[in-house]
């Protein structure tokens, strides 16, 4: 499978257009910047899908969530992981955090990881919207980039929220920039899962 086509192509031109996307930063994402007040962009929910033979990767990403624990990967080998990064005041991210949560309640018996992207929000913005949303997976504290960066030689990050799912390799399978749409992300998931048997 390939990426979709012109549709994908000139979606992810104009999202790379468009400096801060959700995050409302700069190109860099400056953790300073006021983000409500800024307004964002976001993605138009593009999805775009490799095949085995087309994926780029393995991507590992490390660091430290907001409880203070380790959370590295690589430690999931194995696993389909389905990657998001957000922040609490982007409406997107809030919009789709119910489908995310039921997605890692729903799929953790199959071998499903799901790990958090924060490049904004401190420690306590992001347990409250972790505690709001019943949120059962760890994201990462990601203010030095240190994830972001590790992705974005291998799957462009362009906009807040982006979701990236990763094959039992840590490649990269499927992006969709925007909001992820629960049945959608399910619809990716279960690709990838049915893999395994191929």
């Amino acid at each position: 499978m390939r990426t979709r086509g012109a549709r994908g192509v000139a979606a992810a031109l104009a999202v790379a257009g468009l400096l801060a996307a959700c995050s409302g930063g700069d190109a860099a994402g400056t953790a300073g910047d006021d983000v409500a007040d800024q307004g964002y962009v976001s993605g138009d929910g593009t999805v775009s899908q490799w095949g085995v033979g087309e994926r780029q990767g393995p991507v590992e990403v490390a660091g430290t969530d907001f409880a203070g624990e380790a959370v590295d990967t690589a430690d999931w080998q194995g696993d389909v992981v389905v990657l998001n990064t957000w922040y609490a005041q982007c409406p997107p991210c809030r919009a789709e955090a119910p489908d995310l949560a039921d997605l890692a309640s729903d799929y953790a018996d199959q071998g499903v990881r799901v790990l958090g992207i924060n490049g904004v929000d401190d420690a306590g913005t992001a347990l409250s919207f972790q505690e709001t949303f019943d949120v059962p997976y760890p994201s990462i504290d990601d203010r030095e980039k240190r994830a972001v960066a590790a992705l974005q030689g291998v799957v462009p990050i362009q906009a807040t929220p982006t979701t990236v799912v990763l094959d039992r390799e840590g490649m990269v399978a499927a992006r969709i920039v925007g909001l992820a749409e629960g049945s959608t992300l399910r619809a990716l998931v279960d690709e990838v899962l049915a893999e395994d048997g191929a």
